[in-house]
């Protein structure tokens, strides 16, 4: 079993707070490396981000907490990193982010790789830091090359290893790879998986975040209708055999993409 590591969001309510605390307990039974908490435009939850990564340490895992820059200060990432210190996280997911809806661009920083550098030059090498990659290419980058360009500076800015959107195309994560390595990239790229749970769900995050649904996957699932039954186990099969794929394709990890629901990611594991 490769090593793998889970990804969380801050719940927003008490009854969400226990049902994620219900499912951390189930998933630890998977050994997990390290578990990432998410936040929202523009770093607006990062208090319940905190939270929740404090939750996991106490619980005896590693957490990373992720951590934006756009729309921040100096100031303001360098109070967020010395209470990340204080609460002896070692791991950070460094992100450019979004800003909320209706803000322009802010902030002092424009690219993740700003954020890699400043962290660097703040806290040397305190923080293990982990930054996205995209083997589809961002929705944002003008072609798949300056989104290369962008994953290498934030290598050469200080970044320890990469963590993938998700995708369900293992030759897209292999070329991507391959690319990396050429350029003289050795940080590890571990793959993103998202299991497959909900059609309509799935397709609202695909379609916001620009990863590649492929078409046959579309349309089986489109087919199911309402059958959640048919649905999951169809996603179950899927996302195993992706999983499979990416082993042979020498992936150092899988980052799942948990939902906050411990059911399909420990399905997917007991196939593995």
């Amino acid at each position: 079993m490769l090593p793998i590591s889970l990804e969380f969001f801050p719940p927003k309510t008490p009854e969400g707070a226990a049902k994620l605390r219900a499912a951390r307990q189930r998933l630890y039974t998977l050994r997990p490396e390290f578990c990432s908490v998410t936040f929202g435009a523009g770093g607006s939850t990062q208090d319940g981000t905190l939270q929740a990564v404090t939750e996991i340490m106490a619980e005896g895992v590693c957490a990373a907490p992720h951590l934006s820059c756009i729309g921040q200060s100096r100031d303001s990432i360098r109070d967020r990193l010395a209470a990340y210190a204080a609460a002896s996280v070692r791991r950070i997911v460094t992100l450019r982010g979004d800003l909320p809806s209706g803000y322009g661009l802010g902030g002092e920083f424009r690219y993740a790789s700003d954020l890699v550098a400043f962290i660097r030059s703040e806290t040397g090498r305190q923080f293990h830091l982990e930054v996205a990659a995209y083997p589809e290419t961002h929705p944002q980058a003008r072609s798949p090359q300056t989104d290369i360009e962008a994953f290498i500076a934030k290598v050469e800015a200080g970044a320890d290893s990469g963590i993938t959107q998700y995708f369900f195309n293992a030759d897209a994560y292999a070329r991507y790879v391959e690319e990396l390595r050429r350029r003289g990239v050795g940080v590890p790229i571990v793959p993103g998986i998202m299991p497959i749970t909900s059609s309509t769900q799935l397709m609202r995050f695909s379609d916001a975040c620009g990863a590649e649904i492929p078409r046959w996957i579309r349309l089986r699932l489109q087919s199911y209708g309402d059958d959640t039954a048919s649905i999951k186990a169809f996603g179950l099969d899927v996302v195993t055999q992706l999983c499979h794929q990416l082993r042979a394709a020498g992936a150092p990890g899988l980052h799942f993409y948990t939902m906050n629901q411990a059911e399909a990611t420990l399905a997917i594991c007991q196939r593995l």
